[in-house]
């Protein structure tokens, strides 16, 4: 295992400089090394290290999201209003949406098979949102119109809203049942989700406060506590649902609201930690691409992927409609929307595991959205925000 972690770690860090020497996102070259070394082309990496992988990926989630957290002023987002909300669940819904119309069309499966793959590939990835944004939120563009916390925030609640149909649709598609449960599981998920993290934070901002401990040692704790928040998750089934993700992160809002000095040190922290975790995280998707599946797959997949893309920035647009942001910004937002990684890696596979008739096909398109949107969305993002957002220098 420290073979293939020391392979990780080298090769990511080299393919990822030399692609921004190219001046293309370095996690392209991240995703290219584990798809290399991954099992589906040298084989270089330990069976026991993949068997982990999900584990290591959510890990590196939760890094990235307690960051986010701590850099999210909540007032600011509050200017945002309406747009934040419908950003959550519109341009999902648009996509899952295209996606019952084209893919019966395209590969002969059936509106249920077709409504599974649309909830696998409608998220965004926060892995390569979030870091973005925050960089953003330093640096000052688009915060006189909080656009990026706008974004930040709506694509965490995005996953959490995508992932749950998920499991709505393919339980009915394994089982032929409706469960009015899972449904109902969306909004607990959400606001228990907020109120649990929330609580967390505030509970650890006052136990900081009376306890003196290093900064490290309080990275440590919260990221304790978000494993407990995560693992939650798992052990609540049924109605109520929790989502563990969406509470680390609200556990950092919460400590910037009643610390805010304390966590922009930690937020600190973690954007050293992100340096490591950012690295196993784009690797490992990497190397669960089956790039075999996603050549058998060919045109038909790739335009599908490209109409149901064309259909969630139109739901961006929609919700952005009637807003102060002018077309630029708009624009930038849609972009912003674009990339799919981390969620498609972790229930990509699940239909065929399940033993789904749309299995495969469904796995294929996973993988070639995350080859074909990962770094497009990167890149636009990378290239635009200078030239489309304002700058605010105070």
């Amino acid at each position: 295992m420290l073979l293939s972690l020391a392979l990780i770690f080298l090769c990511g860090i080299g393919l990822g400089k030399v692609f921004e020497l190219l001046k293309l996102p370095s996690l392209l070259g991240m995703l290219i090394t584990g798809i290399i070394l991954g099992p589906y082309a040298l084989n270089l990496l330990d069976p026991s290290l993949l068997g982990i992988s999900p584990q290591l990926r959510q890990i590196a989630l939760i890094i990235i999201l307690s960051r986010a957290g701590m850099n999210l002023n909540i007032s600011d987002l509050k200017k945002v209003g309406r747009p934040a909300i419908l950003l959550c669940f519109i341009p999902a819904c648009f996509e899952i949406a295209g996606m019952m119309l084209l893919a019966p069309r395209f590969f002969g499966i059936s509106l249920l098979e077709s409504a599974v793959m649309g909830t696998v590939i409608a998220a965004v990835s926060p892995a390569v949102i979030v870091p973005r944004m925050i960089k953003l939120i330093e640096t000052g563009y688009g915060t006189d119109k909080a656009i990026p916390q706008m974004i930040m925030a709506s694509a965490s609640v995005d996953d959490v809203f995508v992932i749950v149909l998920f499991t709505a649709f393919s339980g009915l598609l394994q089982s032929g049942k409706m469960e009015a449960a899972v449904f109902l599981s969306i909004p607990t998920s959400i606001l228990l989700g907020m109120l649990g993290g929330g609580a967390a934070g505030l509970l650890l901002a006052v136990f900081f406060a009376k306890v003196h401990m290093r900064d490290s040692a309080k990275i440590v704790v919260l990221l304790a506590i978000s494993f407990l928040l995560v693992t939650l998750e798992q052990q609540l089934t049924g109605p109520v649902g929790f989502s563990g993700l969406l509470a680390v992160m609200a556990m950092g809002v919460a400590m910037r609201i009643k610390r805010e000095n304390v966590s922009k040190r930690l937020s600190s922290k973690f954007s050293k930690l992100w340096v490591a975790a950012e690295i196993w995280l784009f690797v490992l998707v990497g190397a669960a691409v089956n790039i075999d599946y996603a050549l058998k797959a060919g045109f038909a997949a790739v335009l599908l992927i490209i109409c149901v893309l064309v259909l969630r920035i139109g739901g961006v647009f929609v919700c952005l409609w009637g807003t102060k942001l002018n077309q630029k910004e708009r624009t930038f937002t849609a972009f912003s929307y674009i990339p799919k990684a981390t969620v498609q890696a972790a229930i990509g596979g699940l239909p065929l595991a399940m033993g789904l008739a749309c299995g495969n096909i469904v796995l294929t398109v996973a993988v070639l959205s995350i080859l074909m949107t990962a770094p497009l969305g990167a890149l636009l993002i990378d290239r635009t925000f200078q030239k489309y957002l304002t700058r605010n220098n105070q």
